[in-house]
């Protein structure tokens, strides 16, 4: 948008004056801007400095042209971005520059009535110069935050997919064996009932089972469309999962308060659910392991509005706050020896069935809630 400005005696001189002053207004302005030296360049930060000046007096003398103004933004715009530099800076030093212009131009000696005009328009260029500049700015930091969340998307399915060719060939070389020595420990255990620590060994290898289980709803989350539905009783199922795990339980001295209503009923499928509720505890028990007090592991439900929380707390160390955003992203873990997949599963396989899964932690409880639409009787 070009916007043509009379030239009257008053412009030339105005513009005259600051032609003329130009090196000084400059100086002063180059001493007060705010740089930072490892990452501006303030080289760049002083030419740019001077276009925007030429740019002015350019208006005042010929013509005021907004197109020249944007494309100088834009430049500054891109330049800031590439440096990775706070686009602050730049409105502090541009507002800076304008201050100085009409500070000294004040002390020209010419009349105010001659300045009103002019300072009008130095104004709306220092307007349009920030509005451009910001703008543009924003929207490249948009984009490359898009492009970097995109980057991480993609790479986080890449290494889901290797994940899965991983874990397909790793099935399929242990499966079997490990099907044949779970066959023949339920025939020792037939023939010999009495003979010691066998029950010990079967429950070992129905933990590794389940490990498995957990790469594979990992790598191939496809399967969880092959779901079975049917009515599950909460507090049969976590009686279930909890009599799975007894003997860590017991081994750890960690004492387990569960509080559920024996009444709540929900639509899935069993195995699914026994495993986010196996995960939820087996997890808690390593929480609270180092624990030299009192180790509790407490288990709450609620009734709300059609749906049911489920509450696995305990009294192990605090999470920090800034990991809980990404606790059920795949491969994150704040474990030694964790995979990062365990949560990952609970939460694909609770948001299957319309639910959520979230995590509150201070210096008292962790607690991990899962809610859960009833059946409707």
């Amino acid at each position: 948008m070009e916007i043509n400005i009379q030239t009257g005696n008053e412009h030339k001189k105005i513009g005259q004056y600051l032609l003329e002053n130009k090196e000084k207004f400059i100086h002063f302005w180059e001493e007060q801007i705010i740089v930072h030296h490892h990452k501006d360049n303030k080289e760049l930060i002083i030419q740019n400095g001077y276009l925007m000046y030429e740019v002015v007096v350019n208006s005042i003398l010929h013509e005021f042209s907004e197109q020249e103004i944007k494309s100088l933004a834009y430049k500054v715009a891109q330049e800031r971005a590439d440096a990775n530099v706070n686009i602050g800076e730049f409105v502090y030093n541009i507002n800076l520059g304008r201050s100085i212009i009409i500070k000294y131009v004040n002390l020209s000696g010419i009349t105010a009535e001659e300045l009103h005009p002019v300072f009008e328009l130095i104004n709306k260029q220092f307007d349009l110069f920030c509005y451009y500049a910001v703008s543009r700015y924003t929207e490249i930091i948009n984009t490359k935050l898009q492009e970097k969340s995109l980057f991480i998307t993609q790479t986080h399915k890449d290494r889901l997919a290797i994940l899965g060719q991983m874990s397909s060939s790793f099935v399929h070389e242990f499966r079997n064996p490990l099907t044949s020595v779970m066959g023949f420990i339920k025939l020792l255990n037939h023939d010999y009932p009495n003979l010691p620590y066998l029950d010990v060994i079967s429950k070992e290898l129905e933990e590794l089972k389940f490990r498995i289980t957990q790469f594979l709803h990992t790598s191939k989350m496809d399967t969880l469309v092959e779901s079975k539905y049917e009515e599950i009783t909460i507090h049969l199922l976590i009686e279930e999962v909890i009599d799975f795990l007894y003997p860590s339980i017991v081994d750890r001295n960690i004492r387990v308060i569960p509080n559920i209503n024996e009444e709540i009923k929900v639509n899935g499928d069993c195995n699914e659910l026994k495993q986010v509720f196996l995960n939820l505890l087996m997890n808690a028990i390593d929480a609270v392991t180092d624990e030299e007090n009192v180790r509790e592991i407490k288990i709450d439900t609620i009734l709300e509005n059609h749906l049911v929380k489920i509450r696995i707390s305990n009294n192990g160390p605090t999470i920090n706050p800034e990991a809980i955003p990404y606790l059920f992203e795949p491969f994150f873990t704040t474990k030694k020896l964790g995979t990062g997949i365990g949560l990952f599963v609970c939460k694909n396989i609770v948001e299957k069935y319309l639910g959520q899964i979230t995590c509150i932690s201070n210096d008292h409880v962790t607690t991990f809630q899962i809610t859960l639409p009833i059946k409707n009787n």
